[in-house]
């Protein structure tokens, strides 16, 4: 009995000594394998510390980074990736300048039925017909219906009530 826990006891302490006699890859083999990972984008960076991987810098699309990312992890001896990259954002398209939605003729309308306002403006503001200016409330009723009863569709009401 004593010899089988003896021999155990050696075995459990051998097998203890092999694994801590593993060779560990030092941060400089592989910062060496994970730069030339992200060599093919020349504006991404990785940084290898105590066995994390920092990636970072800009790539092109999401899926480049994830491909990055993955390679990464499936170093042997990498622990983690600490994701600081970003991707590149498109610019925006530019501003599509379109001709006034509002036809001159329901335009004219609109004026004719405010011209007994002088403080009424009718302008084209966004392409959207709108009417600006300062009234009272029974002149912001009056010129509602008058507008209303043209039947010119959605328009903004920018009117002040005083």
């Amino acid at each position: 009995m004593r010899k089988t826990i003896t021999m155990s006891a050696l075995a459990l302490a051998v097998s203890f000594g092999a694994i801590s006699c593993k060779k560990k890859v030092s941060d400089a083999e592989l910062q060496t394998s994970a730069t030339t990972i992200v060599a093919a984008n020349p504006s991404a960076t990785v940084e290898i510390k105590e066995g994390v991987a920092h990636l970072g810098g800009t790539f092109a699309t999401q899926a480049e980074k994830d491909a990055a990312i993955k390679s990464l992890k499936e170093i042997k001896g990498v622990k983690d990736v600490h994701d600081m990259a970003t991707v590149e954002t498109a610019p925006p398209p530019p501003p599509i300048e379109t001709a006034s939605a509002v036809d001159p003729m329901v335009q004219q309308k609109v004026q004719d039925a405010v011209k007994d306002f002088p403080t009424v403006k009718v302008e084209t503001v966004n392409g959207e017909l709108t009417l600006t200016g300062n009234v009272s409330s029974a002149q912001a009723r009056k010129i509602k219906e008058s507008v209303d009863a043209l039947k010119v569709g959605k328009y903004n009401n920018k009117l002040v009530v005083k």
